[in-house]
């Protein structure tokens, strides 16, 4: 039961990565009548959804009864404030994501987005003491060029005005997605430190981290996007994509516990790969958003 909840938890790892990609960039650039939906808003959603399905899984868990919630979370308030930080970083994270594809292609943005391994391990070193081997330290050597290779400049065809705007868009893209590497592996890396000096479940610390990050996520919302919610509210833009992205997003750190409590870092590891691999192919031969070069073609193979 164990092996087959292992590789069920990957398969499930790699169709929720690949799927939140490839929704998020197309609910990005799909052209519409109406107001496109606010990222800001996407993000809180989130944040709700992913906290009534926390608590539903710790009433689950403990007959229904609000006793543990109560305990955990009302009762010990400097073990709930902990988590404050990293829900700032993580709403942070959340909406640098939706910058970046908003302005890059799926499969640049997936194989960009890979640095996240390289803060996580420097973040890890020096937070945890964690230390890491000479093939390791090679490996995210590769894991750079790679990441460089694939922002290397192309020539291409068109006039100069539309190549300074797709440059300045990436440019854009880029740097999003480079914060939110920098914010990810320092977020993940306390969120660790803290789960491994507490003994609380993973599903209570989510809950904890959810409650933080809609507040943040909310008040964020209201100063950057305030006036576009006063005028055409908080939903505007929502559809059928949008609330799939929405839930993408909320069940994606479900997803990731249930893979690290069956599986382990290697497969981990594999089903990110996998994904990588699964959007490049849909995002050029079904989203058509991305032309691969000599470079990258020779990295992606």
């Amino acid at each position: 039961l164990a092996q087959g909840l292992k590789y069920l938890s990957l398969g499930v790892l790699v169709l929720q990565t690949t799927s939140l990609v490839l929704t998020m960039r197309y609910s990005r650039t799909l052209k519409e009548d109406g107001p496109r939906y606010l990222a800001s808003s996407a993000v809180v959603s989130a944040e709700v959804l992913k906290i009534f399905a926390c608590t539903l899984l710790v009433f689950i868990e403990n007959n229904f009864s609000v006793q543990l919630l109560k305990e955990e979370i009302v009762n010990k308030p400097v073990e709930t404030m902990k988590l404050a930080i990293p829900a700032v970083i993580y709403t942070l994270q959340n909406n640098l994501l939706y910058v970046a594809l908003s302005n890059l292609d799926a499969a640049t943005y997936q194989v960009t987005y890979q640095l996240k391994i390289l803060t996580t391990a420097l973040f890890s070193v020096s937070m945890l003491g964690k230390r890491l081997g000479f093939y390791q330290w090679l490996s995210l050597l590769f894991l750079m060029a790679g990441v460089t290779l694939v922002q290397w400049p192309t020539e291409s065809e068109g006039d100069s005005e539309q190549k300074i705007l797709s440059a300045s868009s990436q440019f854009v893209g880029l740097m999003a997605v480079l914060m939110a590497c920098v914010s990810s592996g320092f977020a993940g890396v306390y969120f660790e430190k803290i789960l491994k000096e507490t003994k609380q479940s993973v599903w209570v610390r989510n809950i904890q981290l959810g409650l933080f990050g809609f507040v943040f996520g909310f008040v964020g919302m209201i100063v950057y996007d305030g006036q576009k919610v006063r005028q055409s509210g908080m939903f505007q833009g929502y559809n059928t994509i949008t609330c799939t992205v929405v839930a993408l997003q909320a069940l994606g750190g479900l997803v990731i516990a249930v893979v690290i409590k069956y599986a382990d870092n290697i497969l981990k590891g594999f089903a990110t790969s996998l994904s990588i691999i699964v959007s490049t192919l849909i995002s050029y031969f079904l989203l058509e958003d991305f032309n691969p070069t000599g470079l990258a073609a020779w990295l992606y193979g």
